[in-house]
């Protein structure tokens, strides 16, 4: 059951044989993104809070916290978007991610995280026209 107040919205992203699934909730004023890809799991977990710029108080910055599982590479992705959506959408933030493939090259991580980060414009570019 959904309720009014919560919105969802599933979003992807893929290229060479890899993709990214990002499955978005705004729940209240609050986001919710859970990113998945490969052999899914939960790996890590980021919360950020919009917060006034310590440099300049007219803008928007954000305060996070990650939780890292032991061996686990995703808290990179769930810092980054988590700080980068609080702060471009004013809103307390937490990614969940989960993305595993086994033996990767450095240029497949990058990869990985690029497709990560074209998850974080688009869901911008939804949430912020809502």
């Amino acid at each position: 059951m959904v309720k009014k107040d919560v919105v969802s919205f599933d979003i992807s992203e893929r290229e060479d044989h890899f993709e990214v699934f990002a499955q978005v909730s705004l729940i209240g004023n609050d986001l919710l993104v859970v990113l998945s890809g490969g052999n899914v799991h939960i790996g890590a977990i980021g919360m950020a809070d919009p917060r006034p710029s310590l440099r300049d108080s007219r803008k928007i910055s954000a305060t996070s916290s990650v939780f890292t599982y032991i061996g686990h590479k995703e808290d990179v992705v769930v810092k980054a978007m988590s700080e980068g959506l609080a702060k471009r959408l004013n809103k307390k933030v937490v990614v969940i991610a989960g993305i595993h493939w086994d033996g990767l090259k450095m240029e497949e991580v990058e990869i990985i995280v690029e497709l990560c980060d074209r998850i974080l414009k688009r869901i911008i570019k939804k949430v912020g026209k809502k």
